[in-house]
């Protein structure tokens, strides 16, 4: 079993999806950057000086100054401009993957026509 087990880790499958899931990893952090650290706060300055990270709406009713202040005390809260930052972050990575996947079929050529 361990011969098996050694021999499928050694395929080049294998390999290349470890080291896809790192740089996924590390891409991952990167967009995440661009989204909370440039995307958002150009977004946020053109609609009036909004922090999209902060926020939210709590659902006990009360108000709190910020969404770390309603976290600390403990409040039901949804935080739907971390949310709004998630989704930009996902439309990034997922039109990212499109380019690559469009250049790698035109690298490729088209298939002839049965």
């Amino acid at each position: 079993m361990f011969k098996e087990f050694k021999a499928f880790v050694n395929q080049g499958n294998v390999m290349d999806l470890a080291v896809g899931v790192i740089l996924a990893a590390a891409f991952g952090k990167i967009v995440t950057s661009l989204v909370n650290d440039v995307v958002m706060p150009v977004i946020g300055m053109a609609l009036g000086h909004v922090n999209f990270s902060d926020l939210f709406i709590a659902l006990n009713g009360q108000a709190y100054p910020s969404l770390d202040a309603a976290k600390k005390a403990g409040a039901p809260i949804i935080a739907y401009g971390v949310f709004l930052n998630t989704i930009i972050e996902f439309l990034i990575v997922a039109f990212s993957i499109f380019i690559v996947v469009r250049q790698i079929n035109r690298m490729r050529g088209v298939p002839p026509k049965a």
